[in-house]
C-alpha cells in the first residue's frame, strides 16, 4: 500500500464490512501499511444493534487499537455476541507518535457540536461516523484514550444517566461528568445513545490495553445497560474548568520575555485533593495559566495566586490529566480541575496532598 501524507489520509473515510488484512498484528505505527486513513469497520452479530468503539482518535494513545486487536483475535473462529462497529482515527499520526499532526485538526474536537472545526475534513468524516451510529441505533459507543501523565483509570460521562453510569461502572470504580468541549466524541453522541469515554492511562502498557478489551467483551455480552445498577461503587467527580498555559508564555526557566517552569513530578498528584497553597512551580508572569470554566471564561483568579513568583492554589482542588510533556500542553492541556459529585467509600478518598490548609 502506498504511504500517504496527513492531508491526503484525511481525504476520505474507508467503509469495511470486513477485517483488513493485517490489522490484527500491526502496531498503531506501523498501520499505514495496512489502512490508508481513518477507517470504519462494520461486523455482524449473533443479535441486538451494534457496539460502537472507536481507537486511535489520537495517534500516540494506542491502548484502543490494541484492545480492538485483542476482542478481534478472541472472537476470530466464532461469532461476535452482537454487531460490533469499530472507528480506527488518526492513522497518519500514529505514523509519527503524535496526538496529531500540525496541519491537522484534533480528532476529538471535531464531532458534530464543533465549533471551531466545522468545515474541516476532519469534522465531514465524524459527521458521517455519527449519522451512520445514530441510523442503526447503537446499544452504546465507547471511545478509548490514554493519558500522557500518571493517571489511574476513569471514565468520562456528559450525563447522569442509568444506562451511562451503568457503562461506566463496568470499566472503573470512578468517572469524570464532563460537560465542557463541544465536539468530543461522546458529548456529540450524549442523550443519543449511552456514551463513554475511557481513559487507560498511559500508552505502550500491556495492562492497560487489557483493561480495554475486557470493557468492550463485558459490553458485547450485556443484554442490556439496565440489567443493574452502578449504585454506590461509581465514584463521580465534575470538571469545573481546564487548566491551559498561555500561548505567549515559554514552557523553559528563564526565557524571554515570560517564561513557567512546572514541577516535575506534576503529575504524580492525579486524582489527588491537592491542598490551599499547592505549588504548580514558578513563572516570571503573574499568571501563566488560563482556567476556563464550563461557560467559556477564564476564572484563573479563582483557583491560582502569584506568590513570590510561585502559582499557587487558592483553593483545595482535585486534578486530573495533569502532564509535563510540553508538545500535549500545547496541543491540548495542562489538565482539568474537578470536584467530587459523589465520594470514594471510607478509606479509598483521594489522598490529600500539598502545602497549607483546606
Amino acid at each position: 500500500m502506498a504511504e500517504l501524507t496527513g492531508a491526503q489520509q484525511m481525504t476520505t473515510l474507508t467503509v469495511t464490512s470486513s477485517i483488513p488484512d493485517g490489522l490484527l498484528d500491526t502496531s498503531a505505527r506501523e498501520l499505514h501499511h495496512v489502512l490508508n486513513g481513518p477507517t470504519l469497520i462494520e461486523l455482524e452479530g449473533e443479535r441486538g444493534a451494534p457496539l460502537f468503539v472507536s481507537g486511535l482518535m489520537h495517534g500516540n494513545e494506542d491502548s484502543g487499537l490494541v484492545a480492538i486487536q485483542k476482542v478481534l483475535r478472541k472472537f476470530a473462529s466464532r461469532s461476535l455476541p452482537r454487531p460490533l462497529m469499530i472507528l480506527i482515527g488518526n492513522v497518519a499520526a500514529a505514523q509519527q507518535g503524535m496526538r496529531r499532526l500540525e496541519d491537522q485538526a484534533d480528532f476529538n474536537r471535531v464531532w458534530p457540536g464543533s465549533v471551531d472545526h466545522q468545515r474541516s475534513d476532519e469534522a465531514r468524516i465524524m459527521a458521517r461516523v455519527h449519522r451512520r451510529v445514530i441510523e442503526r441505533e447503537a446499544f452504546a459507543a465507547v471511545d478509548i484514550h490514554n493519558n500522557s501523565g500518571r493517571n489511574p483509570h476513569y471514565g468520562v460521562i456528559c450525563v447522569e444517566d442509568e444506562e451511562v453510569m451503568m457503562l461506566a461502572s463496568l470499566f472503573a470504580p470512578r468517572a469524570v461528568l464532563f460537560r465542557g468541549l463541544p465536539g468530543t466524541q461522546t458529548a456529540s453522541f450524549s442523550g443519543l445513545i449511552p456514551a463513554l469515554t475511557i481513559e487507560c492511562g498511559q500508552s505502550g502498557e500491556e495492562a492497560n490495553a487489557q483493561a480495554a478489551a475486557r470493557l468492550v467483551e463485558s459490553v458485547l455480552s450485556l443484554r442490556s445497560l439496565k440489567a443493574r445498577s452502578a449504585g454506590e461503587t461509581l465514584t463521580l467527580f465534575h470538571t469545573l474548568a481546564q487548566v491551559r498555559v498561555r500561548s505567549d508564555v515559554a514552557l523553559c526557566r528563564d526565557s524571554t520575555p515570560s517564561w513557567l517552569s512546572l514541577e516535575d513530578d506534576l503529575d504524580l498528584h492525579n486524582f489527588e485533593r491537592l491542598k490551599r497553597r499547592f505549588s504548580f512551580g514558578e513563572s516570571n508572569h503573574p499568571m501563566p495559566f488560563e482556567v476556563i470554566n464550563e461557560s467559556g471564561q477564564d476564572v484563573a483568579a479563582e483557583f491560582f495566586e502569584f506568590d513570590a513568583g510561585s502559582l499557587k492554589l487558592t483553593r483545595p482542588i482535585v486534578p486530573a490529566m495533569l502532564t509535563t510533556q510540553e508538545r500535549i500542553i500545547r496541543q491540548d492541556c495542562l489538565c482539568y480541575f474537578m470536584e467530587e459529585l459523589r465520594p470514594e467509600p471510607t478509606g479509598q478518598e483521594p489522598r490529600d496532598r500539598g502545602a497549607g490548609q483546606d
